[in-house]
């Protein structure tokens, strides 16, 4: 029996760009919480961002932010990533010398991002719709630092980046895609899987008894963990080797989970 679902976010339960749930969703998870099943948000997005984004059910479920770096039930901390200081600002400096990169620098309370992009600003801003400040230069900010991330609004590709930006920094540091013009950097030890596993054992669930979906490298960990494992039939390259099972769709596998309860 599936005690515990976790769904990555963007190009999973959210399609073609989606920055909404819709209404079959939010009344899926809602009515599997109601039956005893945990559901939990597992994205690179900010914990307020999620906390958003499930507003009707808010507080029916629990939240994997920023990759993993922060986990969080019942508004209580379960596990927390910080970025060593002088570590975040050596990549900052050197994402600046990248043409084409923006950067996004995540703490508790807030994402940072600088003012010179007006198309940057307006996706964090009011398409993502992220608690932000815009400042003038991030690498003045104080930390701790959850996560960076940087996005290429230019050209959208980003393998050739990553691949040099992982030989640098890595195993420090985590550094995966999340999203399909996103680069993530997370402290070593911390991501979806860690975090889901916190979650896990606060809830005294097997890995059996748990159900995850996701469609990028950032969720690898996640896939592997539980027992039945959900890849996005459009997920990238290789993610369905780690997972049991390919899918179209979130919603329906949620809803013929629902169907086994009743």
């Amino acid at each position: 029996m599936i005690k515990l679902i976790a769904s990555d976010l963007d190009g999973t339960l959210l399609q073609n760009d989606a920055q909404e749930l819709t209404p079959r969703a939010v009344a899926l998870i809602h009515a599997l919480t109601q039956k005893g099943v945990r559901f939990v948000a597992a994205s690179g997005r900010q914990y307020d961002n999620e906390r958003r984004l499930f507003a009707p059910i808010k507080d029916e479920i629990s939240y994997i932010a920023e990759n993993g770096s922060l986990c969080i039930h019942r508004g209580e901390v379960i596990s927390r990533g910080v970025i060593p200081d002088e570590l975040a600002y050596r990549i900052m400096a050197d994402i600046k010398k990248e043409p084409g990169y923006e950067i996004l620098i995540s703490r508790e309370d807030s994402c940072f991002i600088e003012k010179s992009n007006p198309k940057f600003i307006d996706h964090i801003v009011h398409v993502m719709k992220n608690t932000t400040q815009i400042v003038d230069d991030v690498t003045k900010l104080k930390g701790p630092f959850l996560k960076i991330a940087t996005a290429n609004m230019v050209s959208h590709d980003v393998s050739g980046y990553l691949r040099r930006l992982q030989e640098k920094y890595s195993p420090a540091l985590k550094v995966v895609t999340s999203g399909n013009i996103w680069i993530d950097f997370i402290v070593s030890g911390y991501n979806k899987g860690t975090a889901l596993k916190k979650l896990m054992d606060l809830f005294h669930v097997k890995p059996e008894e748990c159900m995850a979906f996701g469609d990028q490298y950032n969720d690898l960990e996640m896939l592997e963990l539980v027992g039945q494992g959900y890849a996005m039939s459009n997920a990238a390259p290789g993610i369905a080797a780690h997972a049991k099972y390919v899918t179209d769709s979130v919603e329906e596998v949620l809803e013929d989970v629902l169907a086994g309860l009743e």
